[in-house]
């Protein structure tokens, strides 16, 4: 925290690969630190932030089972992991007995996406229209609940998995998707202007949590806008879509106080992303340079490096590159004063590490001088396989 020119509001950690144990237990470690030490009160994963909502119940209050909302609460399996599950039991025994105003929450920050498609927008259009139902005059509602559920459909038709790999299969943009894409903003609309009244008609936690449905509901028909795309320029817009839902989310976050936020190192760099798709470079805003740009200082990122995940084939790095660099230092983890390192290497170049497996991510070493801070583990232990909850 002494690196950082003011307590961020968001303190990104981010990982360079998903699912090690290491960096879990490392992360919960951290998490524990800054609410005894610094105040932090928000804990943000890369996961889907509706499901999160499940979580947040659970911590705040212990409404359901733990085993329950383990499965129940997370996307992309993360409810699978050890690690994941002592984070929420901990910050459900540090929540009980104190005052809502001291409690953790939980949040989810990504949208209600799966690398095989999106999620229908029924759940968080419907969500948002039953809250304005029972807050505001009827007759200013842009549509009833029976014109949404008309438009809606099916959800295999949202759902279906053939849709992101062929834009045909996409329903995105056919004139119902259209239509809700109008009335999703009609609503959004109707949810700013009446924010006086359903604060105190409602509540501030009601409100804030018919502002994620409308902002999901919103970013789910852009995402399946995108699927529809047949351009050149489709996955781009698609992870530009993710990254933008992402960014809207942890800024929504930041409103209420300080967060730890934990997701992939690409999702959270101050830098432009990149990947290849086939042969064809593609580039997006991430969402911490999206973050990074509206807050500033009150953003801080810290890059995870890994020296081996020889369990994956990704064994000691060369000596010439940052990793290779850190692998030589004695500790077994160290955090580097990122932008110190950058000038010490100002007439070096450091080569750029190649990972043989495909689920790993090096640093780039043009990125340094744009993070606040590298997390360096010498040596990750096998990861921790998923297993059912309970």
């Amino acid at each position: 925290m002494a690196l950082l020119a003011a307590t961020p509001r968001l303190l990104a950690l981010g990982e360079p690969t998903h699912g090690e144990g290491d960096l879990l237990e490392l992360r919960n470690d951290l998490f524990q630190q800054l609410v005894e030490q610094e105040g932090y009160r928000t804990f943000a994963i890369e996961s889907d932030c509706v499901l999160g909502l499940v979580v947040d119940d659970y911590v705040t209050s212990g409404n359901g089972i733990l085993d329950e909302v383990m499965e129940r609460g997370f996307s992309h399996q993360w409810g699978a992991f050890a690690a994941n599950r002592e984070l929420v039991r901990w910050m459900r025994a540090y929540n009980d007995g104190r005052p809502a105003s001291q409690h953790l929450r939980f949040a989810g920050f990504d949208g209600p996406l799966e690398i095989t498609g999106a999620a229908s927008p029924r759940q968080a259009l419907t969500a948002l229209h039953s809250y304005l139902t029972t807050w505001v005059d009827p007759d200013l509602l842009p549509c009833t609940e029976q014109t949404l559920d008309q438009l809606l459909g099916g959800d295999d038709r949202w759902t279906n998995p053939a849709a992101m790999m062929d834009p045909s299969r996409s329903v995105g943009q056919t004139p119902d998707a259209t239509q809700l894409r109008l009335l999703a903003d009609e609503l959004v609309a109707l949810l700013d202007a009446q924010t006086p009244r359903l604060i105190t008609a409602s509540s501030r936690e009601y409100w804030h949590r018919a502002r994620l449905y409308g902002r999901t509901a919103i970013g789910l028909l852009r995402y399946h806008f995108g699927m529809a795309d047949t351009s050149s320029s489709r996955m781009a817009r698609l992870l530009g879509v993710r990254d933008s839902m992402m960014a809207a989310n942890l800024l929504a976050i930041a409103e209420r106080g300080p967060a730890l936020v934990n997701a992939h190192n690409g999702h959270l760099q101050r830098d432009m992303s990149t990947m290849r798709m086939g042969d064809l470079p593609v580039k997006w805003w991430s969402a911490g340079a999206i973050v990074s740009a509206h807050l500033g200082e009150a953003y801080a990122f810290l890059a995870t490096a890994l020296g081996t995940i020889r369990h994956q084939g990704v064994d000691v790095p060369a000596p010439d590159t940052i990793e290779g660099l850190l692998y030589a230092l004695p500790q077994e983890r160290c955090f580097v004063d990122a932008r110190r390192l950058a000038t010490a290497l100002a007439n070096v170049t450091p080569a750029a590490r190649v990972s043989p497996w495909f689920g790993y991510s090096p640093l780039d070493p043009a990125n340094v001088a744009s993070t606040d801070g590298i997390v360096f583990v010498k040596d990750a232990r096998r990861s921790q396989a998923p297993q059912h909850a309970g």
